[in-house]
């Protein structure tokens, strides 16, 4: 164990920050951290996007199911995939442009590349003293976000990143054992996987009952069960092929 390691295992969003703002040589030094990612093929098929006006923040946070810590941080951060560069590039080195970004590899490339990206940025962050949180919402309207954004063809915003001051100490949610996402040589069966399901069940169902005063008993399996319910954000196959993107 190091102070790196001790540092990862202490991970917990933060969603209330102390009025503050991040000066530029800080916001530099996060967006250079995630840079230094890893990248696929040297693609860095990403894109981060800086919000700093207070208002486009605000209209963020209409998107983002009224999340009041999209506006209300240090500092907020809007990771995409970007292949709006590569095209660019494809012209610069022989007049046409290139499709090949148009498939559902590229895709999933962009995405890797932007997690990569962001979870260095956040680390870098907590490492500096500053709680973070992802905003997955912003694809509740990945269309809103684009337009407010100007974001160009081939460029699709994915996730937030609000960075700030903590104002919170929330409790840290119990992962999945170990077992359950560690499998070794071949996957876990089905009766052993159960198992370690029905156990984190209670778990997590005793940590939300103590966050919430018992208001809220529901562990993990009943609630993804219930994210399971209903597709979500089906409107973004169509959205990522206005985009160009996702095309095969």
């Amino acid at each position: 164990m190091n102070e790196t390691i001790e540092h990862l295992l202490n991970h917990r969003s933060i969603r209330k920050f102390k009025p503050h703002q991040l000066d530029q040589e800080t916001v530099e030094t996060l967006v250079r951290s995630a840079q230094s990612a890893s990248t696929s093929s040297y693609q860095q098929a990403y894109a981060i996007i800086g919000v700093e006006d207070e208002a486009l923040k605000r209209q963020l946070v209409d998107v983002a199911s009224g999340q009041s810590y999209v506006a209300e941080n240090s500092y907020f951060f809007v990771f995409c995939i970007d292949y709006h560069k590569h095209i660019l590039a494809a012209e610069i080195a022989s007049g046409s442009v290139d499709r090949t970004v148009e498939t559902t590899e590229a895709l999933i490339v962009g995405a890797v590349d932007a997690g990569l990206a962001a979870q260095n940025l956040v680390i870098a962050a907590e490492s500096l003293g500053y709680g973070t949180v992802y905003i997955g919402s912003l694809r509740n309207d990945a269309a809103k976000v684009s337009e407010l954004l100007s974001l160009p063809d081939h460029v699709v915003p994915l996730f937030g990143v609000a960075v700030g001051i903590p104002d919170q100490q929330p409790g840290k949610k119990p992962r999945l054992p170990m077992d359950a996402v560690f499998h070794r040589n071949t996957y876990t069966n089905d009766d052993t996987m159960r198992e370690l399901l029905s156990q984190y069940e209670e778990e997590t169902s005793t940590y939300y009952g103590e966050r919430t005063d018992g208001r809220r008993t529901e562990g993990w399996v009943y609630q993804m069960a219930a994210s399971m319910k209903e597709p979500k954000r089906t409107y973004m196959r169509d959205f990522l092929q206005e985009k160009h993107l996702a095309r095969d």
